[in-house]
């Protein structure tokens, strides 16, 4: 099974991207976030057309995650369900080939002294006790997405600089890790653990790619069952160098199931 997540900045502008990289890496399972639109405008043709599956929950110009794959996902579910603000375009939940794949644009933050930075830390909370309450550590789940956090500081391109802001800061550390001790694995950092290997890259430095001024926030997470199956992991930098990119670029992860 090959799994893949991409942040793509809004799925109608990044469309070719997908399609060629679809076509190109035929993934089992692709997730995507900040799709930016609303369900009726959705272009899930385009993925149909191509043999894949969609399940998508967005708004206008904001949010909006989708998961693409060459099964019929089971048990589709959006939004956190704690009975506070369900927050649907930023969770998508789904069974696909006996796999849970949770799909989550976790908030950004704006800045730590922002009340957003608060919502975020609370967000990831939350989502703790969503795992709790749906999945045990012992079944096969697959957790990935843009989750805005760049965790260690070989995942950002100047940790002494960087540690402090926004998704590089202790407060976000510390809530992350409260999810990954439910019985998460990192998959990319169990096959690459070399530094310098990033997943997003800001339009606002010129040439960051090339440069390397990027930041690991993309990730795909695994329980043991699917840990222990995971045979390879990369990122994908093609697509980022391309016209009109997203300042994202495709995860993948290898498991033999």
């Amino acid at each position: 099974m090959r799994v893949a997540t991409f942040n793509c900045n809004s799925v109608r502008a990044r469309l070719p991207i997908i399609g060629d990289w679809l076509a190109a890496q035929e993934p089992d399972i692709l997730c995507l976030q900040e799709t930016k639109v609303q369900d009726r405008d959705f272009p899930e043709s385009a993925f149909t057309a191509a043999g894949y599956r969609v399940s998508f929950r967005g708004q206008k110009g904001y949010n909006g995650v989708a998961i693409v794959s060459k099964s019929a996902p089971a048990d589709v579910r959006f939004g956190l369900d704690d009975g506070g603000e369900p927050d649907e375009p930023r969770l998508a939940c789904a069974e696909i080939d006996g796999v849970h794949v949770v799909n989550t644009y976790v908030p950004q933050g704006t800045d730590p002294e922002s009340p957003k930075f608060q919502y975020k830390l609370a967000w990831l909370d939350r989502l703790r006790g969503f795992f709790e309450r749906h999945f045990t550590p012992q079944q096969p789940v697959l957790w990935t997405g843009d989750l805005n956090v760049a965790p260690t500081p070989i995942d950002v391109f100047d940790h002494d600089r960087l540690l402090g802001h926004v998704c590089h800061h202790p407060d976000e550390f510390a809530a992350l890790a409260t999810c990954l001790d439910w019985g998460f694995t990192d998959v990319f950092r169990k096959h690459c653990p070399e530094p310098n290997q990033f997943t997003f890259f800001d339009y606002r430095l010129p040439k960051s790619v090339d440069r390397g001024l990027g930041w690991r926030i993309d990730h795909i997470l695994a329980t043991p069952p699917l840990a222990e199956r995971s045979t390879g992991a990369f990122i994908d930098l093609e697509p980022r160098r391309r016209a009109k990119p997203s300042d994202h670029t495709f995860l993948v992860a290898d498991f033999d199931l």
